[in-house]
C-alpha cells in the first residue's frame, strides 16, 4: 500500500487530506513542523509528499528543493498564493504539480492518483523499456538511434542522452543546471547556455515547429519540460 507524506501546519487541513487519503486506499502521515517534515521525508520511503509552501521553522519552497535533491518522487506543493510567479518558483524547486487551496477533496484524490499513475508507468519504463515510443518519436536506447515518424535522425551522444533523459521523465520541469547537471556531469558553476544550444538542436531535429513545440516546452523563467 502507498504511503503518503502531508506537511501541513493547519491541522484541520492536514486532517482532511489524511481523511480522503485513506478512503481512497492510501496510508498517510501528517508532519506540521516544516524541519521535521523534511527528515520524515529524507529517512522514509514515501510514494508521494503533499507540501504546504507556508510552514513554520522552514520554508516550503526550501523543502522541495532539499528533497528532490535525493529523491525523485512526486511533489505536489499546496498553497493559499495564487501568484504566478511561486507556482513558477515552485516548479523551478522540483515540485511537479501544485494545488491552490481551497480546493476539492476530489481533486486531491485526483491528482495524487495521476501523479502517482505517471511516476509509476515511468518508473516500470525506466526499468525495462529500452525503446520509447510518444507522438510518432521513436528512440531506441540500446542501439542510441532516434527517429521522427519514421524517418532517423542523427543524434551526436549530448543530444541523444539529454533527449532519452526528458522522455523518461515526462510532464517534469528540469532548470537548465539540473540539466547541465545531469547530462554533463557538473555543477551549475558550468556554463549552461549549452542547455539551452542542445535543447534547440534537439528540437530542430524532431519537431514540425521549432518555434511552437511540441515536445520540449519552454517553462519561462525556470526550464524545460517534455509533454507526455
Amino acid at each position: 500500500m502507498s504511503r503518503i507524506l502531508i506537511i501541513e501546519d493547519e491541522q484541520e487541513i492536514a486532517e482532511l487530506e489524511k481523511d480522503y487519503l485513506e478512503l481512497n486506499g492510501w496510508e498517510a502521515d501528517i508532519v506540521s513542523d516544516g524541519e521535521q517534515g523534511l527528515h520524515r521525508a529524507l529517512e522514509n520511503d514515501y510514494a508521494l509528499i503533499l507540501l504546504d509552501l507556508m510552514l513554520p521553522q522552514a520554508d516550503g519552497f526550501e523543502i522541495c528543493k532539499m528533497i528532490r535533491e535525493t529523491k525523485d518522487i512526486p511533489i505536489l506543493m499546496v498553497t493559499a498564493k495564487t501568484e504566478d510567479i511561486d507556482k513558477i518558483r515552485g516548479l523551478g524547486q522540483g515540485a511537479d504539480d501544485y494545488i491552490v487551496k481551497p480546493f476539492s477533496p476530489n481533486e486531491l484524490v485526483a491528482r495524487v492518483k495521476a501523479h502517482l499513475a505517471r511516476y509509476n508507468r515511468l518508473v516500470k519504463k525506466e526499468d525495462t523499456e529500452q525503446n520509447i515510443r510518444v507522438k510518432g518519436l521513436h528512440i531506441d536506447r540500446a542501439a542510441r538511434r532516434v527517429y521522427i515518424n519514421e524517418k532517423e535522425k542523427t543524434f551526436p551522444a549530448r543530444e541523444f542522452d539529454l533527449l532519452v533523459f526528458f522522455a523518461l521523465h515526462p510532464n517534469r520541469v528540469f532548470t537548465k543546471e539540473e540539466l547541465f547537471e545531469k547530462i554533463w556531469g557538473l555543477d551549475s558553476t558550468g556554463d549552461i547556455t549549452t542547455v539551452t544550444v542542445h535543447v534547440r538542436r534537439i528540437r530542430e531535429k524532431i519537431e514540425a515547429d521549432p518555434s511552437d513545440p511540441t515536445f520540449i516546452e519552454t517553462i519561462w523563467g525556470v526550464g524545460y519540460r517534455f509533454l507526455f
